[in-house]
């Protein structure tokens, strides 16, 4: 593994600690947005390859490609931990204004486990090379799993149950807190809950995703970049694609697929040398070609069904001079009509 030096670290960790702060004052208002979510989605987006571009010029193609092969598939993959999570807070009935404080604080935790997971995995390889060929088997399981199973399973029942059994939970809401007293006794409420059970869902993928971005890559500074890149900009992903988590069928068995070439990559890796370019073009066209056929599939399925597309335009069209002066008239007639007697 290459090593980086301390400085490098200590300033992508404070851009990363800037970015945060900038999106949490961007989108501090209670509700966000289907296009809110699409212009900071482009945005994290933007400057995920801003940093892929730093990172090309500073330590070369091949470093850059690894980190954009690395950011593409953690990308991918974090497409299912949003379906989970949208599962995962109807089930729960998390309010929508109560939605984005608790992403934001699963993304932030999220980001610090995996970064303790990517240090463990480092350290693992490091000292037991055959440790690798395990994390790859590791990597074939998922994927095959994934081909086997419908829906994706999340750790939610399990962190309910578990916080249950060490703190008293609380029927109703208060407020944004986390913890609240009740008879002057402290209890959870279902916000800290669903915290738990964000948390405990991005551990169960992060033992697939972080395995698979070593596929990929052994150089930690690429392998949590890229995780981290992808993983802040998870919670504009989720309201982006809550409302349309039904329309992209293909995208699991696409997902499966990568898993399954990163697996045999990985399995493969003193038998058969592929370039990081065939993985990024493999990533590339697997993941774009599942979202591409989903959405085509929806489209021709709406269109069988007779369901009428959205106007194209976002506002109304102008009604003609004639019409809108006969509306204005008939307007002002009703309002200086009487309206009959004023009771007091």
């Amino acid at each position: 593994m290459t090593a980086v030096p301390l400085w490098a670290w200590g300033v992508t960790l404070a851009v990363l600690a800037v970015l945060i702060v900038i999106d949490l004052v961007l989108t501090r208002g209670p509700e966000s947005s289907l296009r809110a979510a699409a212009i900071e989605s482009a945005l994290w987006f933007g400057a995920a390859l801003a940093f892929g571009a730093v990172l090309w010029l500073w330590r070369g193609p091949t470093t850059g490609s690894q980190y954009l092969a690395g950011y593409l598939l953690e990308r991918a993959l974090s497409v299912d931990n949003v379906f989970v999570f949208v599962l995962l807070f109807v089930s729960m009935r998390i309010p929508p204004e109560l939605q984005k404080r608790i992403l934001f604080l699963g993304v932030v935790g999220a980001l610090v486990l995996r970064g303790v997971f990517i240090a463990a995995g480092g350290a693992l390889i490091e000292s037991v090379s055959w440790i690798f060929y395990v994390f790859g088997a590791m990597v074939l399981l998922a994927g095959a799993r994934m081909f086997r199973a419908g829906e994706g399973g999340s750790g939610d029942n399990f962190a309910v149950r578990g916080l249950r059994r060490v703190l008293p939970v609380t029927e109703h809401y208060d407020g944004n807190r986390l913890l609240t007293r009740v008879s002057g006794r402290a209890m959870a409420t279902p916000l800290l809950v669903a915290l738990v059970a964000i948390a405990v869902t991005d551990v169960v993928f992060a033992l697939d995703s972080i395995p698979a971005v070593f596929g990929v890559t052994r150089d930690l500074f690429v392998v949590f970049t890229s995780n981290a890149f992808a993983v802040l900009g998870l919670r504009a992903l989720y309201f982006l694609l809550a409302g349309s988590a039904d329309r992209f069928v293909y995208l699991k068995p696409g997902i499966a697929l990568l898993l399954v070439f990163i697996g045999v990559k990985m399995l493969l890796y003193d038998v058969v040398h592929i370039p990081i370019w065939v993985s990024l073009v493999v990533i590339a066209v697997v993941a774009g070609g599942a979202i591409g056929a989903s959405l085509w599939r929806d489209r021709r399925l709406r269109r069988l069904r007779g369901v009428p597309r959205p106007p194209a335009e976002p506002y109304p069209a102008a009604e003609p001079r004639q019409a809108a002066e006969s509306r204005q008239a008939a307007e002002s007639r009703q309002a200086a009509e009487p309206r009959g007697p004023v009771r007091t």
